[in-house]
């Protein structure tokens, strides 16, 4: 008799067969197809967890190849979506489950539809402000979600389990303002620390799915350099605004445009409410008598002596060689939103 394709995992007796099942039932949010996410999502597609929605609104590209483990050269040459180049890759590792590739900008009109029906919401980000996001969300609607971050050689996790321990601003306090913490950009990341934090994130969510009764109720925080892993008691602070208290300011911040500076990048992001009325195509048949215009099936590429960026269907634009955001909404203005 032939060894089934999870027979190694379904004798590790914390899983077994009965748990085997419920991975494979299981619907699981990875938010953020980086250097965690890619590590994540090729964890647990081999686990067999039966679907995997995976958000992303970049594009692969060269600087990702030294710790982004599911993509290759030609993901960055062809310019693909990182979550659509992981779909791919991770089709020809387990073609047994479901795929739900979503290339978007995670924002308060959109995080509540990407978490709704899943089991588990696990982070692969790299932005803080969107794990804030994240959490007010994941509170208000009862979805459990495995917070993860690493930044040089040093990472962290912990379980976020919205009536059964602290949340993430119970954790971190409020949001502090950009510039004021280091990030990869300013200090780095080797990926043998993405490597651990995901290893982490990805065991637990196992766990959580399963409903092991080994689930970490702490804060694990390490470091690969260094070589050492903390476990620290983390407490629920009963004045905080977003378990405490119930409010979500975060979500209920809406505005028109949003414009983002993308690290790593000489660029701004801008994204439009999602109302339904974006119209790409009459977009971009209207950019061809504006300057050069490159399209795929993923995005659309214009240039002209003013203006060079991105469109997505989704209506958001990533505007190249702007120094501010100003500058980016006034092209966004200009080109797109007329």
């Amino acid at each position: 008799m032939a060894v089934g394709r999870y027979h190694r995992q379904e004798i590790f007796y914390p899983i077994g067969p009965e748990g085997q099942k419920k991975l494979q039932q299981a619907r699981v949010c990875i938010i953020g197809i980086g250097a965690l996410g890619t590590s994540i999502a090729n964890n647990l597609a081999r686990a067999g967890v039966g679907y995997l929605r995976l958000v992303d609104r970049d594009i692969v590209e060269y600087t990702n190849l030294q710790r982004q483990v599911l993509f290759t050269e030609r993901d960055a040459d062809e310019m693909i979506p990182k979550a659509e180049a992981a779909k791919a890759h991770l089709m020809e590792i387990n073609s047994e489950i479901e795929y739900d590739a979503m290339v978007v900008d995670v924002n308060p009109y959109n995080i509540e539809k990407l978490i709704s029906g899943v089991d588990l919401v696990v982070d692969g980000l790299d932005n803080l402000e969107t794990r804030y996001l994240i959490n007010e969300a994941c509170q208000k609607n009862n979805v459990r979600w495995v917070y993860g971050g690493a930044v040089g050689s040093g990472g962290m996790m912990m379980n976020i389990l919205p009536g059964e321990g602290p949340c993430l601003h119970c954790l971190l306090g409020p949001l502090p303002e950009d510039g004021t913490y280091e990030t990869c950009d300013t200090i780095g990341v080797i990926s043998p620390i993405t490597n651990i934090v995901a290893a982490y994130e990805s065991a637990e969510a196992m766990k959580i799915l399963v409903g092991s009764e080994s689930v970490s109720h702490q804060l694990i925080a390490m470091d690969a350099w260094d070589c050492y892993t903390d476990f620290v008691d983390v407490d629920i602070d009963p004045d905080c605004p977003v378990c405490g208290k119930h409010q979500y300011t975060l979500l209920e911040h809406r505005q028109k445009n949003y414009t983002a500076s993308l690290c790593g990048h000489d660029a701004y992001q801008v994204t439009p409410e999602d109302n339904g009325s974006f119209d790409y195509e009459s977009v971009v048949q209207a950019l061809e008598g504006d300057g050069e215009v490159k399209r795929n099936k993923f995005f659309t590429i214009f240039k002209n002596d003013e203006a060079d960026f991105k469109l997505f269907p989704d209506g958001r634009a990533i505007i190249n060689g702007v120094p501010s955001g100003d500058d980016a909404q006034k092209i966004f203005a200009k080109y797109i939103d007329r």
